[in-house]
């Protein structure tokens, strides 16, 4: 299967649960706005959602993963099986013991960390220390589930592990049908979609679980010790963690700062869920699937094909990414009133989450960015580097974010993010280029400039066409008149931007074929123009 394949297939699954969660926080804006219990429940989820992606994902994708491939390729499979039950038998103690001391702590935890603003209301306090408590095990089936799903990748199973993270979505869009079936109140919908998180939990661990097993690896319980390989596994997650978590630990500080004022928090998650449609579909796939890569590639020595990668997987991102950084600094406005903008969710509130969602815009691309720059680090098990990396980041977050927020509220907290994430991305950068990990391509560096010319072109046509269908697209319209007005300004903006990218050669239509049939592994052309995605 070619890279590009692979990402595709990673990005299918991801794709279809982020077009699902926008189904979902539709109807949970359409059913909370951006009140209390919104609020509430954005904090509650925030808090294990952010574990998650620091001991979970972040952790097992940079330091299992290697690890596990190298356990398969120098002594087979029943060695890596060994090496896993022992990694299960640490996690899942770990993961018994870090559950319990924080259910029983939730209280001083929204009170200090979680949403500090939020102890002068006893009954939004009260009902997010409740949220938090009901989804905190989450944590543990999706950590589980992280280290399954780090198993199937290294196997190249993508898609069980990809598609596995829907049934968070569909379980809380069923969920949300109920409750408006059923005429619940407000805080009532708060419990159930919390229940509905800690259900979905275990629907995707049985998924992935089920599917190690179809591979032929069962994994038991084992009693937990500290083996060399657990040891060396250790000492590359905990820098790991956090690295590949350094967005979610940004979210969870501007939520902190955020929860000081009225509808912040509920606005930065609404923005935050757009924005992550294509930094999940992009960044998180070229990441899964770039990281075994170039491990096995840097591994048998082909330090040629492991240039080829990274420089193949950043073109990728760039041609996906700026133009959907292009289109949400544009058109964010009619886009969040034609997703959120009835029931609850007011004109005001559009306006507010549009704002937040066209800053957010502008890191996207180095959020994107860090997701193909850290596997470079991780691959050559150097956690410490981006863990640096990622301190400098998180400490310039907090110190714009506490400079803009008394003045500029929910969008000072995206400005900080934003910029925090290209710091991130030009440190990573910098120091591959330093370290000489980084070859040179002549044919990247002519085509970067005009992909971003095409956007801006791109941005340019959609200006005018939502003036000429600001008709369509205004609050006086009907929704299935901005739907289809919205749906009529990307599908025109998108044929823009592909026919601008290839017409002008920042993209090449014969190469991106030919890349899809190239297996990784095979001989790494050489870098010139030709060496197109």
């Amino acid at each position: 299967m070619s890279l590009i394949r692979k990402f595709a297939t990673v990005a299918s699954g991801t794709m279809a649960s982020r077009i699902l969660g926008f189904g979902r926080e539709m109807l949970m804006a359409a059913a909370l706005g951006t009140g209390p219990v919104a609020g509430a429940f954005y904090a509650a989820f925030l808090f294990p959602n952010t574990f998650r992606r620091l001991f979970a994902e972040g952790a097992f994708n940079a330091a299992f993963v290697p690890l596990f491939a190298k356990e398969i390729e120098a002594n087979g499979m029943d060695s890596a099986r060994r090496f896993s039950e022992e990694v299960f038998g640490v996690l899942f103690s770990v993961l018994i013991a870090l559950t319990l001391l924080m259910q029983l702590s939730m209280p001083v935890l929204v009170a200090t960390i979680i949403a500090p603003g939020y102890a002068s209301d006893p009954a939004k306090f009260d009902l997010t220390v409740s949220l938090a408590i009901i989804m905190f095990p989450y944590l543990m089936c999706m950590s589980l589930g992280a280290m399954m799903a780090g198993m199937l990748n290294s196997l190249r199973h993508y898609f069980a592990a990809a598609i596995a993270p829907v049934f968070l979505n569909i379980i809380l869009i069923a969920v949300l049908a109920w409750a408006w079936w059923s005429g619940r109140d407000e805080r009532q919908i708060g419990y159930d979609l919390a229940w509905g998180v800690l259900a979905s939990g275990l629907v995707q661990l049985a998924i992935v679980w089920f599917a190690v097993r179809r591979t032929g690896i069962r994994v038991r319980f084992r009693r937990p010790r500290l083996t060399p390989n657990v040891k060396r596994l250790l000492w590359l997650a905990a820098p790991a963690a956090i690295t590949g978590g350094i967005t979610q630990i940004n979210t969870l500080i501007g939520t902190a700062i955020a929860s000081g004022q009225d509808r912040a928090v509920p606005a930065l998650a609404q923005a935050d869920r757009f924005y992550q449609l294509p930094l999940g579909v992009v960044g998180i796939a070229v990441a899964i699937v770039l990281l075994p890569e170039l491990a096995r590639a840097l591994r048998a020595g082909n330090e040629g094909e492991a240039s080829n990668l990274q420089n193949r997987s950043v073109e990728f991102v760039l041609f996906l990414t700026l133009p959907a950084t292009a289109a949400l600094l544009v058109i964010s406005e009619p886009i969040i009133r034609v997703l959120y903008e009835r029931g609850a969710f007011t004109a005001d509130d559009t306006v507010l989450v549009s704002a937040v969602l066209s800053i957010f815009a502008l890191g996207l691309p180095a959020f994107v960015l860090i997701k193909a720059f850290t596997p470079g680090y991780f691959a050559r098990e150097d956690t410490r580097t981006p863990m640096i990396f990622a301190g400098i980041s998180v400490a310039a977050n907090i110190s714009i974010a506490l400079l803009l927020f008394p003045s500029m509220g929910a969008p000072g907290i995206a400005v900080a993010s934003a910029t925090a994430g290209w710091i991130n991305a030009l440190l990573l950068f910098g120091i591959l280029v330093r370290r000489g990990h980084w070859g040179r391509d002549a044919g990247l560096l002519r085509r970067i400039p005009l992909l971003v010319l095409s956007s801006a072109l791109m941005a340019v046509a959609l200006w005018f066409g939502a003036g000429f269908l600001q008709p369509w697209l205004g609050p006086d319209a009907s929704l299935i008149e901005q739907i289809g007005a919205l749906a009529l300004l990307t599908g025109c903006g998108m044929i823009v931007y592909f026919a601008l990218a290839f017409g002008t050669g920042g993209a090449d239509f014969r190469q991106v074929m030919r890349s899809m049939k190239r297996k990784p592994g095979a001989a790494a052309p050489a870098t010139t123009d030709e060496n197109a995605p």
